[in-house]
């Protein structure tokens, strides 16, 4: 019962965070809050959740990674795959081996290994923390793409740096050639068995639904599954689970495509995923929070050992860090567009250079967050030995350290830097969406038509005409909306704006009065939640 309760009360630290940072005038990230309240749930309670590493990552990374692999927008990642690859490899790489020697110079207490293992932690960004702290300054669509891309790739490149770095302190020898062999299986091997669980698991889904027909909650629990049994699969046949669940991800969101889902499986299994996501990070930061005292108690002692009795050390520490990270980051962000910009111009195009407040602002926005507490959490508690790992309590106040002040930092950096920051437009979206509508609307038409043929010989024919014309003729002005360019079609847009003010407000009017009469009892149960969810879903459909 004690462990059923330490998940209700971090549950519970999560829905108060959130209504803590609507409350702040200042726009504090979630992160921060959620930290916070960790932190005062020791101090009150006295205790710490005591973390098994293996099962802590299994929980929370696998259901994580595979929702980015799902949701991450494919053609951005495909458009700017050369920048994310040298942001998600190349930056980490260079992450691994800059910070990690200069960490291990600056604390010698801490073996070369073990500095190493931090480092390659500390690689992995996280654009949800981005997007909540740029929610008053939106963040380019672009740039958030890249973010986002870069941040998929290099949760798994980073945890998979960082296994071979524990597994290096464990053993106290390196091989590069065995490392890189190792690493081809790894990520080979992931990346397949990502991809045959999630492809075998839906085929076989979709067989049954044909056969006995599709139950929605079956739907979505089997969605929530996959990812453990992609994770554990791999990490059972050695091969890399990070990459396994990312390879999920992917797999499903190309599969999705298929469209062999119901409309109502996907509206309910879209909210579960949100929440899943939601709660996974609120509870990372409360636990990051909740760790924190003891944490800070067992790396004070690994300072006093380095010859430095202040803990005002495990400050500069962690500033010194951020710096060594921020200064790698802003190196490789540069050094990656300069050698963009050479490659355009050797094929005989001109790109426009980007601001020097957007190079900024994408070396600011490595924010560390979720995956890098997930990750550090999971260093082993005991060594080869036997003894305790070295350096644990203190690399982990370090990634945690290194978490805050990053958040600090973009929060405070970032809204000042985006800023009434001129783009070019981006309206490469605007077409797509026009055309795609466009289409729809013609297919809508044909089945409109050939519907009324097939009805015409029936008693109701006439009805079906009548209607059948209405409905035809709001296709054909939407085909014909979409089709105009320039003034015309901004025209169009603002009066689309001005139809969805409407529309929701006489939404919200016909929600009302459904509430009004079921209070009232003038209603039954059943046909209100019936006819509220109808109304739902309509407000949902014009973005309410």
């Amino acid at each position: 019962m004690e462990s059923v309760g330490i998940v209700l009360i971090l549950l519970l630290a999560v829905v108060v965070s959130s209504m803590v940072v609507r409350l702040l005038p200042i726009g504090l990230p979630a992160p921060l809050v959620q930290i916070a309240l960790g932190a005062a749930l020791s101090s009150v309670t006295g205790s710490t959740v005591t973390l098994d590493p293996e099962v802590f990552f299994l929980l929370f990374l696998p259901p994580l990674l595979f929702l980015d692999g799902w949701r991450i927008p494919k053609e951005g990642l495909f458009r700017d795959k050369g920048v994310i690859l040298e942001l998600a490899l190349g930056l980490v790489v260079f992450t691994v081996i800059g910070v990690g020697l200069f960490v291990h110079w600056m604390i010698p207490a801490m073996p070369l290994a073990v500095a190493f293992a931090l480092a390659a932690i500390l690689s992995p960004t996280d654009p949800i923390a981005v997007s909540a702290i740029a929610a008053r300054v939106p963040v380019p669509k672009r740039l958030m793409h890249i973010l986002e891309g870069e941040s998929l790739l290099n949760d798994a490149s980073g945890l998979v740096c960082m296994r071979f770095a524990v597994a290096a302190a464990l053993t106290g020898s390196f091989s590069l050639v065995d490392a890189f062999a190792t690493f081809l299986w790894l990520a080979l091997g992931g990346i397949a068995l990502g991809f045959c669980v999630t492809w075998g698991v839906m085929v076989a889904k979709d067989a049954a639904s044909r056969r006995l027909g599709e139950e929605v909650g079956s739907q979505i629990l089997i969605s929530l599954l996959i990812p453990f049994a992609a994770y554990l699969l791999a990490e059972h046949l050695g091969c890399s689970g990070i990459l396994a669940a990312v390879s999920a991800g992917i797999t499903m969101s190309y599969v999705e495509q298929r469209g062999q889902v119901m409309a109502a499986t996907r509206v309910r299994r879209s909210i579960v995923w949100d929440t899943v996501q939601f709660a996974l990070n609120g509870i990372i930061f409360v636990i990051l929070g909740e760790q924190l005292p003891s944490i800070v108690a067992g790396a004070a002692q690994v300072v006093r050992e380095t010859g430095h009795h202040d803990p005002v050390w495990l400050i500069l520490y962690v500033l010194a860090i951020n710096l060594a990270l921020a200064l790698l980051r802003i190196t490789w962000v540069w050094l990656s567009l300069r050698l963009t910009l050479y490659r355009a111009a050797r094929h005989g195009q001109a790109p426009p250079r980007p601001h020097w407040r957007l190079v900024v602002a994408t070396s600011l926005a490595g924010v560390r967050g979720a995956i890098t507490l997930a990750g550090i959490l999971t260093l082993p508690l005991l060594g080869a030995d036997g003894g305790a790992f070295p350096a644990r309590d203190l690399a982990i106040l370090l990634a945690a350290g290194v978490i805050i002040v990053s958040l600090l930092a973009a929060s405070i950096g970032l809204p000042p830097l985006l800023h009434n920051l001129e783009l070019p437009p981006e309206t490469e979206n605007d077409r797509a969406e026009d055309a795609a509508r466009i289409e729809a609307a013609e297919a809508a038409l044909k089945a409109i038509a050939a519907l009324q043929q097939e009805a015409a010989e029936q008693e109701n024919g006439e009805a079906y005409a009548e209607i059948g014309g209405r409905l035809q003729e709001i296709y054909r002005r939407r085909i014909e909306g979409r089709s105009k360019t320039g003034s015309e079609a901004e025209a169009l847009r603002r009066m689309e704006a001005a139809e969805r003010r409407l529309r929701l407000a006489a939404i919200r009017a016909e929600r009302d009065a459904l509430f009004r009469a079921s209070r009232a009892r003038r209603l039954p149960d059943e046909v209100a939640r019936k006819l509220i969810r109808e109304v739902d879903l309509a407000e949902a459909r014009w973005g309410g």
